[in-house]
């Protein structure tokens, strides 16, 4: 019977016996089997599956030559080791602004228009000296409803593009904080969020027990207003220093699944930014939790899901300034945010499991935009940064797989022709059947630009999305194009944000700008004279980003417009984030994030997340 060789054998040679020699040294047999080479002529990227040995027999008859040997041997070893080693840590090519383009100043600039925007009582210590005390009696006996931001050129307070600001700016400092602390401007931002976070507070009524609703506060001002009178947020052109007409209040219960998703999502995040202040940030949590499980647990029994713009008294005027497509993504996008802030995986089994249904939820014209209205892109890019550094698994994978492969969808949307159309200047036209364009591109700069971070972070050169492949840089320069556009590199040769650059908007849409303040009260009437005026404002806006140009990159700088020239602030959340994630990275640096150059914290995000079971 033929005799079978073993699977597996390390050989020993007729060789390998001692010679006379003066010396043991002088004769040993050293099998390098480790060492060797795999035979084979082809290329195998991968090992292959299946053990294999070799004989190798080595005579060496002299003491020194094997040291010598040896030690030539372990240091070729080690140094290929370190090359490779310093080749996978060395951070790749960044692009980045280009010298001139100061980003520092940029940041502080859009920042400083969330001052500007600020109801209640008024920081003396601002930088916008035309700002004062206003809205001190918003809520009256209703509730106390002092503080929060007005939204935009008027003296509304919208509680969903608030709380959409405080998640996103958020969002950037939980990322970038080492950027924002760099430029000095990490106590600013975080100012900035608490202040929403305080009005956001405000705006949830939990009950005292449980016969009674949940209630949120949508809107104060506006159109809406039960008074007799005509004057209102809308009617008037008032600065909001001098208001004094009635403020209606709208609202709400945690049926407006919407509006509830998107508070939750806000102080979940802002929890996250003040962990180390850790009653407030305990604060932020708990409102958060509670609204989050009566706002999932509608639908149950009597109770329905619906978006705060289809209901009656909670509404106000946000159907004509923010009327909302659905409420699905602004649910999983709370209950993702609830996870980072908690560690709870409840929160992300119902994000995950509940993923596909919003896909489906999502409307054909919100898809691959984030703004205030639309949070499941976003959403898609958070879960995959989920699944890229800790990633739990069963029995997630699968909602965070689909996340991660749509993502890459939406940036090759970003990055090649054939999905968004673009204008002549290159900026990408998201929503091109609506106005005000720079606040879709400014959403897609900062998610780009922030996936470009993840998958550099992995050593990864780039994905794909079907047949077609980005990366690293393709993602940068798309982000950088858009950020550029708005600071000025555009055909009308104008920076879209005030107070930046040679040339900018000087006839903004905002009641507190174009009316001087010079000690004198203005009325209503008296206050018409300053909207129609062809003069250029009185008080310069700093940092607001305006609507935009049209898909033909033409501009009009006129008051009167408000589609060219009125600010927000969803919108300049949008901006900061931007501009914040393309600032170049600290010069100085700490922890992991020194490592790669990138300024961004990898796990900072995962504080709270001990165990996943």
């Amino acid at each position: 019977m033929e005799r079978q060789p073993p699977r597996f054998f390390h050989s020993v040679s007729e060789a390998s016996r001692v010679l006379p020699s003066a010396s043991r040294w002088n004769s040993i047999e050293v099998d390098l089997n480790p060492l060797a080479p795999a035979s084979g002529n082809g290329y195998h990227p991968l090992p292959s599956q299946y053990a294999k040995s070799f004989e190798y027999e080595l005579i060496i008859r002299d003491k020194k030559e094997l040291k010598r040997f040896v030690f030539v041997l372990v240091s070729v070893i080690l140094l290929i080791l370190f090359v490779s080693l310093l080749v996978k840590l060395l951070p790749h090519k960044h692009e980045y602004h280009k010298p001139g383009k100061n980003l520092t100043l940029a940041v502080n600039q859009a920042l400083t228009f969330f001052d500007a925007q600020k109801s209640g009582v008024y920081p003396k210590n601002s930088v916008v000296k035309f700002r004062g005390d206003s809205g001190l009696k918003d809520g009256n006996t209703i509730a106390n409803l002092v503080g929060g931001f007005y939204d935009s050129g008027n003296n509304i307070k919208f509680t969903f593009p608030t709380a959409y600001s405080v998640t996103l700016l958020s969002w950037s400092v939980i990322e970038y904080h080492e950027k924002y602390e760099d430029i000095d401007e990490l106590d600013h931002v975080k100012d900035i969020i608490k202040w929403g976070s305080d009005y956001l507070l405000k705006a949830l009524v939990h009950p005292n027990s449980t016969r009674d609703p949940t209630i949120l506060y949508s809107q104060v001002g506006g159109g809406d207003n039960t008074n007799s009178s005509k004057e209102n947020d809308i009617s008037c052109w008032q600065r909001p220093e001098d208001m004094k007409y009635p403020r209606h209040v709208s609202v709400c219960d945690s049926k407006a699944s919407d509006l509830s998703g998107e508070i939750v999502a806000a102080l979940s995040a802002s929890s996250l930014v003040f962990k180390e202040n850790s009653d407030y940030s305990k604060t932020l949590v708990k409102a958060a939790e509670k609204l989050f499980l009566v706002s999932t647990e509608a639908g149950h029994g009597h109770h329905h899901h619906d978006t705060y713009t289809d209901i009656d008294g909670c509404r106000g005027d946000g159907r004509k300034f923010y009327n909302s497509s659905g409420y699905k993504d602004e649910l999983i996008w709370g209950g993702t945010w609830l996870f980072f802030a908690t560690g709870n995986t409840t929160y992300l089994s119902y994000a995950t499991k509940e993923f596909d249904s919003a896909a489906s939820a999502e409307k054909s014209f919100d898809h691959g935009i984030f703004d205030w209205n639309n949070k499941l892109t976003a959403n898609m890019v958070l879960l995959t940064r989920l699944r890229f550094f800790l990633d739990p698994g069963y029995p997630y994978e699968d909602a965070l797989a689909k996340s991660s492969m749509m993502t890459d969808q939406i940036m090759c949307s970003y990055i090649f022709d054939g999905i968004f159309d673009r204008t002549p200047g290159g900026l990408i036209l998201l929503r091109p059947d609506h106005s005000a364009p720079l606040q879709f591109a400014s959403g897609a700069s900062f998610l780009s630009k922030l996936y470009s971070d993840y998958l550099d972070i992995l050593r990864g050169s780039g994905s794909r999305c079907g047949d077609q492949g980005f990366t690293l840089h393709m993602l940068r320069k798309f982000s950088m194009s858009q950020v550029n556009y708005i600071l000025g590199e555009n055909p009308m040769k104008m920076s879209y944000m005030v107070g930046f650059g040679h040339k900018y908007p000087t006839h903004v849409h905002h009641r507190g700008a174009s009316i001087p303040r010079n000690g004198k009260d203005y009325t209503c009437t008296e206050g018409i004279h300053w909207k129609n005026s062809n003069e250029s404002n009185p008080n310069i806006l700093t940092g607001a980003m305006v609507g935009g140009p049209d898909q033909h990159d033409k501009f009009l700088d006129e008051r009167e417009k408000p589609s060219f020239t009125q600010p927000s602030i969803a919108s300049n959340a949008a901006l900061v984030a931007a501009l914040i994630a393309s600032h170049d990275p600290p010069t100085k640096s700490a922890g992991i994030s020194s490592w790669f150059h990138l300024g961004i914290d990898q796990s900072g995000i995962f504080d709270n997340i001990h165990l996943l079971v």
